[in-house]
């Protein structure tokens, strides 16, 4: 069934949108200033010095706006987040890892830390929308979770666990970096790709590693054990203390990064844009606590995401319904985590979000979700 917003209701224009929680919107000033002057960089070597400066510009400013302390380095590499948990795996979990699994992303990187010269890690586990915190324990050397569940919108704390000096943490920080303060001295790795908050393309990674992260790789690199190349980290540290990575990066990718970061910076920093994310998300929760159709999927209010708000719609109104007929108005990727088995809608509230858009997306779902419960109308699966 080809669903079509109906010609009979009231529609809310947006200026954009794009509310995907990842990839996310990445706004048209950064795509004017790429194409200003595509030669600049595009086509060139990523060994030449034009490159190198970009990426030493994205160090120095990662490393400002996330007020990294003295020795902290910011490395890249490429392959993502998903590549960085094998990276993890093979650089950085000296013998077992404990894993918090609250959500679809937790519980992958558990499994990357269950690798067979790995002993098998310590797994703690909450029901989506719900989190489990670590707890000190002896035979541990790292400690792993999501800053940020992107699955379920679950905001998880950014601490140290218990006294032990030769443990590591390590937070993935993908849907949560850039658009939530943090103190970096309570992580060893930081590591994030920057589809998100940072306005850009998928297909690289960026860690923010303390001494201690730096020593492990460096140790684990010449400990004997077998890492290819693409996933040995302490490789990866040498290329970005030449600022470069080991293969042939997305320059495009780079430079929208770059772009968005200078926003940022030039707004107020983390703290701005841990305001504007955190205003917009609240602006959706507060609407959902008040609707009849709709409620926060995650219960308690000091785990909500601040960056991407999962909302639990009522049954009788189909969400791949609402999904598509908002698609119809405009508004994009607004569909549930399909690993979540819900009937749900999930926003990005990413920073590049024009606040004045989310208040015409609410009013499209005031107008919508009676509809698709009135209709009951389904849409048809292919194949």
């Amino acid at each position: 069934m080809d669903l079509t917003y109906p010609s009979t209701l009231p529609r809310y224009p947006l200026r954009d949108g794009r509310f995907g929680s990842g990839p996310a919107k990445i706004r048209p000033t950064q795509l004017q200033d790429l194409v200003a002057d595509p030669l600049r960089l595009l086509g060139t070597s990523h060994r030449q010095p034009p490159v190198s400066r970009l990426v030493g510009r994205i160090q120095e400013q990662l490393h400002e706006l996330f007020d990294a302390p003295e020795g902290y380095e910011v490395v890249l590499g490429n392959g993502g987040s998903t590549a960085f948990w094998d990276i993890a795996a093979f650089s950085l979990v000296d013998t077992r890892a404990q894993c918090l699994d609250f959500g679809v992303f937790g519980s992958r990187f558990a499994r990357a830390a269950a690798a067979p010269w790995l002993t098998p890690p310590d797994v703690r586990t909450a029901p989506h929308g719900e989190l489990v915190l670590t707890e000190e324990l002896e035979g541990i050397d790292t400690y792993a979770w999501p800053h940020n569940e992107t699955s379920t919108g679950v905001l998880a704390p950014v601490r140290r666990v218990g006294a032990t000096e030769d443990a590591i943490t390590l937070i993935d920080g993908t849907s949560a970096a850039g658009g939530t303060e943090f103190d970096a001295r309570n992580a060893d790795v930081y590591y994030f790709a920057p589809q998100k908050n940072f306005g850009s393309d998928a297909g690289i990674w960026i860690a923010l590693l303390s001494p201690a992260a730096i020593d492990r790789a460096s140790r684990i690199a010449t400990s004997g054990r077998y890492i290819p190349d693409f996933l040995n980290l302490y490789l990866a540290i040498e290329q970005s203390r030449k600022q470069q990575t080991l293969n042939t990066p997305a320059l495009a990718t780079l430079m929208l990064l770059e772009n968005q970061i200078s926003w940022i910076l030039e707004h107020g920093g983390l703290a701005w844009a841990a305001g504007r994310t955190r205003s917009l998300s609240t602006e959706i929760y507060d609407w959902a606590e008040r609707s009849r159709y709709s409620a926060p999927f995650v219960t308690n209010p000091a785990l909500r995401s601040p960056t991407n708000v999962t909302l639990e719609i009522d049954p009788r109104a189909d969400t791949r319904t609402l999904a598509a007929l908002l698609r119809s108005a405009g508004i994009f990727d607004t569909d549930g985590y399909v690993g979540v088995g819900r009937n749900q809608l999930r926003i990005g509230t990413y920073v590049s979000i024009d606040p004045a858009d989310v208040g015409q997306l609410l009013q499209n779902l005031d107008v919508l979700i009676p509809h698709a419960i009135k209709s009951g109308e389904r849409p048809t699966t292919e194949g």
